[in-house]
């Protein structure tokens, strides 16, 4: 072979690892109360960093979701065929129980799970994340949409035992007679997006308790779910609930026409769609007029997966950036032995450290949220801060990460593409950053608890950090006369301290020092690699999770 064909200096793929040999994960997993999940844990790893795995999620990209409105001979039928790499990627995630089953509590659905049993669903699905982030999709409204359905005990007694199931089973067919079942999601209308108090979605009830709904849904993710929750107009009642299966209790297809699949900026596996609603049957979960208040249990953990989604999302990111730098050479040495290379990577992992904690601290409050009023409290304000700040910064963070590659980062082969493509979407799923937003001023506004909850979190770390102490006073003259025009500034500010506060408690005295010291006193510039002079770079990188 000519000389010029003879390949030096390249990166070896990053396969076969154990994506869950991550140390602020492992460590946050076990002072969260599920230390007793490490051992799953660690096979989701080995299973999420495969060879394998890998396989299935570049096919289900290269091989994108088809629309197949009508069989052979006419007939309407609206299903959406898959790569296989996808179903099986869905296989695995739903039989490791990332999507409903952490509600089977062991007196029935909804009765309560073993501690931490949330937290170890909650890592479980931010490593799994890493494998493939679309059909994470149908398993995060999957797990979400069993507490919606405490509003309605007659649809919980019905699909519940499909939903909290460890099966997959995929194609349509009456939901009961299926061994598990998938759920989605649709309240986003083309005139309103997020304003769903202006859908025009209607439904009109039946003699015999259902309604029929009309209607056409701007954003409905996985349509192949078996059931999903939807909002529609009841007369003067107002947006209300429902249930709608895509096969009726009699076995006919209820209408629910595709009529096309949006062609994303990521996300490819995962088919999006818009259906429209002729005909429609639906089963009101919650009463009429009360929709946005009984879907809202739902949104809260779908952003809680939000957040876990991206800390994967920068996890990964992180983890592609040090193995390049590890094994690339230039100007005499490996990258990683640069000192602005090793300051970009230090910088990138108090990032996602930062993340990966906040994450798995409002994991915890989920675990305790039924039983502990303070931590439902925190949670309820915790979540709306961890979804808007941590899903603002992963596409920062994998932007500079696949940088880090250089121009072996802009070619799809090194994944990183791909990860790029899909940053941005959970700071736009469930809401929005500016809904985020508006959503921390209601809760400044309205639960007190909330504001409490958020104050004892962070002022349990007082004494230990002066940028820490100033810095929470500043939010504390803030919180007087909050502004929505500050509103974001409030959310990012509030995020950060809190995250501090984390970080001085639980993380290595060279994290907190260098995260407190950049991100909560200033001491930064507007680019990664401008950490302040004198931090521990060696303890930094010590937390990289290479596997």
């Amino acid at each position: 072979m000519a000389p010029t064909h003879t390949v030096t200096n390249q990166v070896p793929d990053l396969v076969d690892t154990d994506l869950a040999a991550d140390p602020p994960l492992l460590e946050a997993v076990a002072r969260e109360g599920a230390g007793w999940s490490l051992d799953a844990l660690h096979d989701t790893g080995r299973r999420a960093g495969s060879a394998q795995v890998r396989e299935w999620a570049d096919a289900a990209h290269r091989n994108e979701p088809r629309l197949r409105a009508f069989d052979r001979v006419g007939n309407r039928v609206d299903e959406v065929d898959y790569d296989p790499g996808y179903h099986a990627l869905l296989d695995e995630a739903v039989s490791r129980g990332f999507a409903g089953a952490v509600w089977a509590g062991p007196d029935g659905i909804g009765s309560a799970p073993r501690p931490g049993q949330h937290v170890a669903r909650a890592a479980g699905f931010l490593v799994w994340s890493q494998a493939e982030a679309g059909h994470g999709c149908p398993v995060s409204m999957s797990h979400a949409v069993l507490p919606a359905l405490q509003a309605a005990p007659e649809l919980l007694a019905r699909y519940g035992p499909g939903l909290v199931s460890t099966v997959y089973e995929r194609g349509l067919a009456e939901p009961t007679t299926k061994a598990g079942l998938l759920a989605g999601m649709g309240m986003t209308e083309k005139q309103g997006g997020s304003d769903v108090r202006t859908n025009t979605t209607s439904a009109v009830a039946n003699a015999d308790g259902t309604y029929t709904l009309t209607g056409h849904k701007w954003f409905t993710s996985a349509p192949m779910c078996d059931v999903f929750l939807v909002l529609a107009q009841v007369g003067a009642s107002g947006v209300t609930c429902f249930l709608v299966p895509r096969i009726l209790p009699d076995g006919s297809r209820n209408p629910f026409a595709i009529q096309r699949l949006k062609d994303k900026l990521g996300n490819r596996s995962n088919a999006s769609s818009e259906p429209e609603f002729d005909g429609t049957i639906g089963f009101r979960v919650g009463d009429e007029g009360r929709g946005v208040r009984t879907i809202i249990e739902m949104v809260a953990c779908t952003r809680l997966d939000n957040a876990l989604g991206s800390a994967a999302g920068m996890r990964d990111a992180l983890r592609r950036a040090t193995w390049h730098a590890t094994h690339r050479h230039a100007f005499g040495s490996a990258l990683i032995d640069k000192p602005l290379m090793r300051g970009v990577l230090a910088d990138l992992t108090l990032e996602s450290e930062a993340a990966v904690t906040l994450a798995l601290r409002l994991a915890g409050a989920q675990d305790r949220s039924g039983s502990d009023e303070h931590e439902a409290a925190f949670r309820r304000i915790g979540v709306t801060l961890g979804k808007y700040w941590i899903c603002k910064r992963q596409t920062a963070v994998v932007g500079e990460a696949l940088e880090c590659l250089g121009g072996n980062g802009f070619v799809e082969e090194s994944g990183m593409p791909r990860l790029f493509r899909e940053s941005p979407l959970n700071s736009i799923w469930e809401g929005s950053g500016n809904v985020n937003a508006l959503d921390l001023l209601r809760v400044l506004g309205r639960e007190p608890a909330a504001v409490e909850a958020y104050r004892a979190e962070v002022e349990a770390a007082s004494g230990a950090d002066h940028r820490l102490d100033a810095a929470w006073k500043s939010i504390l003259d803030e919180l007087r006369d909050p502004a929505e025009e500050r509103a974001r500034w409030l959310a990012e500010r509030m995020a950060v301290v809190l995250q501090g506060s984390l970080l001085v408690r639980h993380a290595p005295a060279a994290v907190a020092d260098a995260f407190v010291g950049s991100r909560v006193a200033g001491e930064h510039g507007a680019a990664f690699g401008t950490l302040p002079r004198g931090v521990d770079v060696d303890g930094i990188l010590a937390r990289v999770p290479l596997g």
